[in-house]
């Protein structure tokens, strides 16, 4: 990698979300990749995707606290979906899935990670995981369409083997083609 390709993430804000999908085991490389692009990296992790790693792992890599509950923080004089919007240049939802996607489009804040998407607006790269069935449906089709008209950008997904054993579109896009699209968002 060139040093102006390294240059691209030094010093920039990014707010990561993970949400619960089997997917979830990319995330650490992703972190880690953008942290050593000198990326600074603030994990915002949903209750499902907890349940699929630990928050330990990412405060480990990214030597920052995990957020994760929306009212987890009394002494918070600003509410923290404000004051981690405030300090993100970009918001990263790797995996994302199908019900994130959801939420999102229908303006639905009933957790941290949506809430936060909400109030980054455009400033947000969500890299579909799911199966492809799911991937397939209309609505979710619809949902990522409508996205991309409001100026989200999309990074994904792939085809290959899901973890059910199914072959298909809805695979994550791999930890490099995750930062190859931050590092155009950048550009």
């Amino acid at each position: 990698m060139s040093a102006g390709q390294k240059e691209k993430l030094k010093n920039k804000n990014i707010i990561f979300g993970v949400t619960g999908s089997i997917a979830a085991y990319k995330a650490p490389y992703i972190l880690r990749l953008l942290v050593k692009d000198g990326a600074r990296v603030k994990v915002v992790m949903t209750s499902n995707a907890q349940r699929f790693i630990t928050k330990l792992t990412f405060e480990t890599l990214s030597k920052n606290p995990v957020y994760s509950d929306m009212f987890g923080n009394p002494q918070v004089t600003c509410p923290e979906h404000i004051s981690l919007a405030d300090w993100g240049d970009l918001l990263l939802i790797a995996p994302a899935t199908a019900d994130i996607v959801s939420k999102i489009v229908c303006g639905i804040c009933d957790d941290l990670l949506s809430t936060v998407a909400l109030t980054m607006a455009n400033s947000v790269i969500v890299v579909p995981a799911m199966n492809s069935r799911m991937w397939l449906n209309p609505i979710v089709k619809k949902n990522i369409s409508s996205l991309k008209k409001q100026g989200y950008g999309i990074a994904g997904p792939a085809e290959g083997n899901l973890a059910c054993g199914d072959s298909g579109s809805g695979r994550m896009a791999e930890p490099d083609k995750v930062i190859a699209a931050v590092k155009d968002y950048f550009k």
